[in-house]
């Protein structure tokens, strides 16, 4: 693997201009196809093997045209203190908004009257139209979208409170300035690492071009492959992260080998053979854990994970060839300016073979960052670090273990469910709507359950009898049969709010009294039957995930108790993260701090697509660092010094990594969607436990306790298993004695 990349590097650096503008190419390609390919018409959400999807099927054979899954709108209508919604004046501007939303669009299937639906509440101070749709949220056209929310202008005129909810509204969700703070905090921590705007600017340059053409083609796909709008959201936040990553490290171990005085293209080659391998090995592990999240077997959860792992191998493979050939034109500038002038690569050709500038580079000593330094400098943060680490790895450990154990406490109480609008903030309509309903009918009004009866009319009515005894119950509307008489629907009106537990233990109640002929269904119940599919998905999911990550790091560590190491440590840091997030979301500890508006149930697949997305990430680092340690170990020395020459050539990169992916996770917090806000915050934290906690105080403390046993792989184990030659020992064998300077070690990043 290490002489494939290294041939790959020279032959991208030489080749600069093809590779350049072979990407470019891409980058137009991808672009062109998303500007010309049709606007995505679908966003379904469906959950095959679910009673809830079963139901849905169910209405569209036996109800055809009526639009079971469409989109849905309330438009509510709430009077002045002190008079109600039956006064004739206003009684009229309700009729004429509903006959214009008939009128307004194709797409409406039904629009009911509030006077004769029932829809007026008790004390007559609200009343609200219920519209229907034959498609989608996503598939409205902006002119029924425009006709909805233009309804009731008039009414407000006359002095009434109109607000509109339902799903009719939903739109891409927004996430404002926050990506672009995340780049520019990339930006800052990438010039104070490397020193030059140069090499600061290749990992930022790299990475937009990388997620360009991931989102351009994920956009280009989106119509044909009926992909999400969160689905491109996603692809762009990891696509970032690991983007900046990986080029961060392909850089610094460049800038490294130009401080060993080898020459341009060397260095190239060297950078991409060494740190290309673990950028590959890293990679795979993120790719393994995103197209994981297939055996789920939810559709929407499928694609937006292989979109994701398609642009995290567009990061890889760009991290691999372009980074080499910009590294090319960029010459020495690529170096701050205080190793330029120190004379660290004067006269250093493209082939590395004059001399001066080695004598020059290796008298300098290369820095983990390939800055020159004097070899009287004292130790670096990261090399202190590691030595108070081994001088007190037991209290290092229980420190941080028993820290991440506390904040790891609020878990025991996660509620899971799936946001609605009643999560939204209350400067949208949507949540507006959502709050006129529950105080005038109740907060059960927000998500009523619709209950399908496969068979005859005595067979429903029998079924409105059985669901009026169930407690939790507020309301039972008469069924309404189909054209053949052979099914019927009833709405279920519960007590309690969508997302409540009293309202998934009443679905489950309704499930219980009646036989396999009475399926319950509607977004309610979809998304309770979502979450229980989550729950039953996750322990399968994490073995496999990490199942197959243990068999690949122990291919790149040659050791079984460095991969179980590096699994319970992740494990750790994730549950600490879903802590954290509980106590936000779901307590609203600091939750003004971080825009959350209204407190409620974690995200039901938060839990498992933090185990896809962290560990991936968290194996990143696991493998930048730990590598760095096994290769001065494979090299002659000692457990201990091994691990404290990890932390000197890697602490530093490996901190700025962690930094700029905590930077461009937080900036998805500013998002609009409620959903995006958990999933850029869970993100986030778990990043920062992950590194800082586990990677930087875990990983050496047990390393030290462990000694010699770290590195233990049974023999018949190491026989079987393939050699990738991630430290890049192969290569330096091959390269020794093939020209001056060649025999040398690899410089380490």
């Amino acid at each position: 693997m290490a002489t494939f990349l290294y041939k790959l590097g020279r032959l991208a650096f030489r080749r600069r201009h093809v590779v350049t503008l072979l990407w470019v190419a891409l980058l137009a390609l991808a672009g062109v196809g998303a500007a010309s390919a049709p606007a995505a018409t679908s966003s379904s959400f469906s959950i095959p093997g679910t009673e809830a999807q079963r139901a849905f099927d169910l209405l569209e054979q036996r109800f055809p045209g009526a639009g079971a899954d469409g989109a849905t709108a309330r438009v509510v209508f709430k009077a002045p203190d002190g008079r109600k919604m039956t006064e004739p004046a206003y009684k009229a501007e309700v009729q004429k908004a509903v006959t214009e939303l008939k009128s307004g669009s194709g797409q409406v299937v039904s629009v009911t009257d509030p006077y004769t639906a029932q829809a007026v509440s008790r004390d007559g101070s609200t009343a609200y139209v219920q519209v229907a749709y034959k498609v989608s949220g996503m598939e409205l056209s902006d002119a029924t979208r425009e006709a909805l929310e233009e309804t009731g202008t008039e009414a407000r005129d006359a002095g009434l409170t109109v607000e509109i909810g339902g799903d009719a509204l939903q739109t891409v969700p927004s996430t404002g300035a926050g990506e672009i703070v995340g780049v520019v905090i990339a930006g800052i921590v990438l010039v104070i690492t490397f020193g030059s705007l140069v090499a600061a600017g290749l990992p930022l340059l790299t990475a937009i071009i990388g997620v360009g053409i991931g989102v351009s083609t994920i956009t280009a796909l989106a119509s044909v492959l009926d992909l999400g709008s969160t689905t491109s959201t996603l692809a762009m936040m990891i696509g970032l992260a690991v983007g900046i990553d990986y080029a961060l490290f392909i850089v610094s171990r460049y800038r490294a080998e130009l401080a060993e005085g080898r020459g341009r293209e060397e260095a190239a080659g060297r950078a991409a053979g060494t740190a290309g391998s673990a950028v590959v090995f890293a990679g795979l592990t993120v790719v393994i854990a995103l197209v994981g999240l297939a055996v789920v077997n939810i559709p929407m959860l499928t694609k937006m994970g292989f979109a994701a792992a398609g642009t995290v191998v567009i990061a890889v493979l760009i991290a691999l060839t372009l980074i080499p050939a910009l590294l090319g034109f960029a010459g020495e500038r690529v170096l701050g300016r205080k190793a330029r002038t120190s004379g660290g690569t004067s006269g250093a050709g493209e082939d590395g073979t004059d001399d001066k500038a080695r004598r020059s580079g290796t008298d300098s000593g290369a820095g983990e960052d390939g800055q020159a330094a004097s070899a009287g400098d004292r130790p670096n943060m990261g090399t202190r670090w590691a030595r108070f680490v081994l001088r007190r790895p037991v209290a290092v450990l229980l420190t941080a273990v028993v820290g991440l154990g506390v904040i790891a406490v609020p878990v025991s109480s996660l509620e899971m469910g799936l946001p609605d609008d009643g999560s939204g903030p209350t400067s949208t309509t949507q949540r507006r709507a959502y709050d006129l309903l529950s105080d005038g009918f109740g907060p059960g009004s927000n998500g009523p359950l619709m209950v399908v009866v496969d068979g005859d009319r005595s067979a429903a009515d029998r079924t409105v009898q059985d669901i009026k005894g169930l407690d939790g119950v507020a309301a039972v509307t008469p069924a309404t049969p189909n054209k053949a008489g052979d099914a019927a629907v009833i709405t279920v009106v519960p007590k309690d709010r969508p997302s409540s537990a009293e309202t998934e233990e009443l679905v489950h109640s309704i499930r219980d009294v009646s036989g396999d002929h009475v399926l319950v269904t509607g977004s309610t119940a979809m998304n309770i039957d979502f979450s229980q599919k989550m729950n039953d998905a996750l322990l399968p999911y994490l073995a496999l995930v990490v199942g197959l990550a243990f068999l690949l790091l122990m291919l790149v560590f040659r050791s079984v108790l460095v991969p179980l190491k590096a699994a319970l440590g992740f494990l750790l840091s994730v549950v600490a993260a879903l802590g954290a997030v509980v106590a936000v979301f779901q307590w609203g500890w600091l939750g003004s701090l971080f825009g959350v508006e209204q407190t409620g149930p974690i995200m039901s697949m938060m839990p498992i697509f933090m185990v896809g997305v962290v560990f991936g990430l968290a194996m990143d680092y696991e493998v930048f660092l730990v590598t760095r340690m096994r290769e001065a170990y494979v090299h002659g020395e000692r457990p201990g010094e091994a691990v404290v020459t990890g932390f000197r050539h890697g602490a530093r990169v490996v901190t700025a990594a962690a930094v700029i992916m905590i930077a461009v996770f937080a900036g998805f917090i500013g998002s609009s969607e409620q959903m995006v806000k958990m999933i850029g915050f869970g993100l986030a934290v778990a990043v920062f436990f992950d590194a800082f906690v586990v990677r930087m105080a875990i990983v050496p403390a047990v390393l030290a306790l462990l000694g010699h046993k770290a590195w233990w792989l049974p023999r018949w184990l190491d026989r079987a298993l393939p050699d990738v030659d991630v430290e890049g020992e192969g290569l330096r064998k091959e390269l020794a004695g093939s020209g001056p300077g060649a025999d040398r070690d690899p410089a380490r990043v």
